[in-house]
């Protein structure tokens, strides 16, 4: 991959990570031929593939029931649309396979709680969008297909590795937490209290209610200890004072 690629790529990763929700478009059945847009959440699975739970009683669940061809767009917020970033992901949606439920179900429902209750309520499933290509546009100018294996990054983490580094935070560094979205500008209410929604290689989210946000790493961390160190060294920048105006 050239090094235009390989930027765009991460650029595209990111927007990805800190984007929590998208316009999925699926192949109607009601009007056949026309694209149907629906919004829906989404978390990465382990090999960094989107992952929505949707309900069986939803249009664009019985669409990609038909046909499992679909997309998703997820885009950046800002005062001009065609100048913010965006990030379309073409595949296949298809159902999680039951082997890997347990692992998907878990980190899902750490970044959307919420759909520990709706999950139980209706009928939903958890599907795949395995991606064909990956068109991003970083601004203007920056345009770029991707393919899934750029796009695509494995969190090194995934499983009990996350979990118990999320634990941990969430048990013993609430603190750090509070810096973290200090440090970012997230505005927290005294009674708020922030926990880890997901880590991977190349950053992690707190959630504080149905609040995300993304914290990306200086640098890729692959293994627990570098995590450790990237979060001791974003705790330190966050407690730095602030320099005095000019």
């Amino acid at each position: 991959m050239n090094p235009a690629d390989d930027t765009a790529a991460r650029d595209a990763r990111a927007l990805y990570a800190r984007r929590p929700e998208g316009v999925l478009s699926t192949l109607s059945l009601e009007l056949p031929g026309y694209p149907f847009g629906s919004i829906v959440p989404h978390a990465a699975d382990a090999l960094g593939r989107p992952v929505i739970l949707i309900s069986e009683i939803a249009q664009h669940t019985r669409n990609i029931r038909a046909d499992g061809r679909v997309s998703l767009t997820l885009a950046d917020e800002g005062d001009d649309a065609q100048a913010a970033g965006r990030v379309t992901i073409v595949g296949d949606a298809l159902p999680v396979p039951a082997a890997e439920l347990d692992l998907v179900r878990a980190r899902y429902q750490r970044r959307f709680p919420d759909s520990v209750r709706y999950h139980a309520q209706h009928d939903f499933s958890f599907f795949r969008i395995e991606p064909l290509r990956v068109r991003y546009i970083g601004g203007f100018g920056r345009i770029h297909w991707l393919s899934p294996e750029a796009f695509c990054r494995a969190n090194p983490f995934a499983g009990r590795g996350e979990d118990g580094m999320a634990a941990h935070m969430d048990a013993d560094h609430v603190a750090a937490l509070r810096d973290y979205c200090r440090l970012h500008g997230f505005r927290l209410d005294d009674d708020e209290r922030p926990c880890i929604a997901g880590i991977d290689a190349e950053g992690f989210e707190i959630r504080v209610g149905k609040r995300l946000l993304r914290i990306a790493f200086d640098a890729p961390a692959e293994t627990a200890h570098e995590v450790r160190m990237a979060l001791v060294a974003l705790a330190l920048r966050a407690r730095q004072p602030a320099e005095a105006p000019v």
